[in-house]
């Protein structure tokens, strides 16, 4: 049996399920949700989502790791939990868009930024630490490439969690467009007098 049921992005772009729309411009893009659904949070979701999942398992054989790393204070294991929270959160408000959800969404992704703003932190200390090892090291082999191959992790989930607070930054900004109400203008009326 054929789906009936239109999606919120087809609804916004004009297509009923029954035609196709003749141009590929959004419709009533003055409406608070649609300047959401218009900077498609699921796709943005998705690839969050793949980034929570690879801060868990690179997190999980980290810890493992006997010389003192991120996994100190837990970071891959936070924030991935973050970032998975964040996609799914996502992916679900662009699938089913909502003031409410919209709404959720914006909340989660400014603590996430304030976490990411924390984690960056703690990996700078934790990339020094380890080059710092690596000049002590330089004669031991074993000690130099356990270090070498932390580090390396170390400045992946910096540049990926440094990819993923510039989705999370331009996500805030198209939700908070879409809380913001569109009746907040000024209607100024002249009225001339009779005399």
């Amino acid at each position: 049996m054929e789906d009936t049921e239109s999606t919120a992005r087809e609804r916004t772009r004009g297509n009923d399920g029954n035609q196709e729309p003749e141009t590929n411009t959004v419709l009533m893009s003055s409406k608070p949700l649609h300047r959401f659904i218009s900077g498609d949070p699921k796709s943005l979701g998705i690839v969050v989502l793949i980034f929570g999942c690879a801060e868990l398992l690179m997190g999980f054989q980290m810890a493992k790791d006997k010389l003192e790393n991120s996994t100190k204070i837990y970071v891959p294991f936070w924030q991935g939990a973050l970032f998975l929270i964040c996609g799914n959160l996502s992916i679900y408000t662009g699938v089913h868009p909502s003031k409410r959800m919209v709404t959720v969404c914006l909340a989660m992704y400014v603590v996430s930024i304030l976490g990411i703003l924390l984690s960056l932190g703690i990996r700078i200390w934790s990339i020094c630490y380890l080059l710092h090892l690596l000049w002590r090291y330089w004669s031991r082999t074993w000690a130099q490439r356990e270090a070498t191959q932390l580090l390396m992790v170390e400045v992946v989930l910096f540049i990926s969690t440094f990819c993923v607070s510039v989705l999370l930054i331009f996500l805030s900004a198209k939700a908070r467009l879409a809380l913001k109400s569109t009746h907040t203008q000024v209607v100024v009326q002249h009225v001339q007098q009779a005399e």
